[in-house]
């Protein structure tokens, strides 16, 4: 299976961007980088849509998006259909939001977790698979 990931921040998430795509690279992932790089301001949406698309139209199997508080980026990429972007700041949410609600897209808060955590979160993430069963109802019922 390919692994390919759409990843993308604001100017908040670039040093957590930099060390997530050096960590993942490592595991083996192909790394889709949809910036930004710079520290400079920039609007988060500019960055959000063209992962989401990404994940969207199966270029990349995951996304990652990063952004000061995530919320941001998470509302953004909701706007694609067949995207269930999740705000993980603590590792069980991020396991869960996989194995309950199969999400594909972990936004994480840089401004409220560390470096260190964001690569947890984003292993967990990409590592836990959806469970299925009673939950893929509820998941067949997200997309308007």
């Amino acid at each position: 299976m390919n692994k390919s990931i759409a990843i993308g921040c604001d100017h908040a998430g670039v040093e957590y961007k930099q060390a997530i795509i050096v960590h993942l690279s490592q595991q083996g992932y192909t790394i889709i980088d949809k910036g930004t790089n710079t520290l400079d301001s920039v609007d988060y949406p500019d960055y959000a849509h063209p992962v989401a698309e990404a994940v969207e139209q199966g270029q990349a199997n995951m996304g990652v998006l990063i952004c000061g508080s995530a919320n941001g980026v998470c509302i953004t990429a909701n706007k694609h259909q067949g995207i269930r972007a999740a705000l993980c700041w603590k590792n069980e949410i991020a396991a869960l939001a996989r194995q309950h609600n199969d999400a594909n897209i972990i936004c994480l808060p840089a401004r409220f977790i560390s470096i260190e955590e964001s690569l947890e979160f984003t292993d967990t993430f990409l590592k836990t698979a959806f469970e299925g069963g009673r939950h893929q109802n509820r998941v067949n019922k997200i997309s308007c």
